[in-house]
């Protein structure tokens, strides 16, 4: 039973597509729009851990291979590339020194730039010339869905596969896995799927061992 419950955990994919957006509309209509640049764009995404800024960076990267060169550091940039950077805050020295001349050749180099960090470009305690170049392109905060939101969202996806499940295991999941919604969607889909597997109902120690660590 071990392996089959290993079989059926979630192996998630992040994607535009599964990325349920919320009040970030706006950020997604401007990141399928960034994919298409080659004029030096820079578009800056911060939030909180959890908040889906890596989720979407990693969408966008996907969806970008299909098009043109992605770099997903700044050393790696090529002609024409998407250069992806994700927690630009743990950047070393030389990855920022890197960084930092892509932000000067983007344009002439006909590339574009995704950053993700924590924070704001002026917080990130970086230099003046580095933050400043970061803080002229688009700067967008994530903005996370709410536990109801996720509570009704998660409700909302268990309902259209059929699944039969409790507002008891919705909170549990809530409280005891990650925070971000599609990987809760993903362990839904995941705990659907055992269910169905092992002829067991949809019950708290089924989904507990669905999350237990390997």
């Amino acid at each position: 039973m071990k392996q089959l419950i290993l079989d059926v955990r979630p192996d998630f994919k992040p994607t535009l597509d599964n990325f349920v957006p919320g009040d970030n509309a706006a950020l997604i209509a401007a990141l399928r729009d960034h994919i298409q640049r080659r004029d030096g764009s820079v578009l800056y995404l911060w939030g909180l851990p959890g908040s889906g800024r890596s989720h979407l960076l990693a969408g966008v990267a996907t969806l970008a291979q299909t098009l043109r060169p992605v770099a997903l550091s700044a050393e790696t940039a090529t002609s024409g590339a998407l250069v992806c950077i994700d927690d630009v805050e743990q950047c070393h020295e030389d990855a920022l020194a890197a960084l930092f001349r892509v932000l000067i050749n983007a344009r002439a180099e006909e590339q574009c730039v995704l950053i993700t960090g924590n924070t704001p470009p002026g917080a990130l305690g970086f230099r003046a010339d580095t933050a400043s170049r970061i803080a002229q392109g688009l700067i967008f905060e994530m903005r996370p869905l709410s536990d109801e939101q996720k509570r009704e969202t998660l409700m909302q996806h268990a309902a259209g596969r059929g699944m039969h499940v409790s507002p008891e295991i919705v909170s549990y999941l809530l409280r005891h896995s990650r925070r971000d919604l599609p990987w809760l969607m993903a362990v839904l889909d995941a705990l659907d799927e055992a269910s169905l597997s092992l002829a067991r109902p949809i019950t708290l120690p089924l989904l507990r061992e669905i999350l237990r660590p390997e």
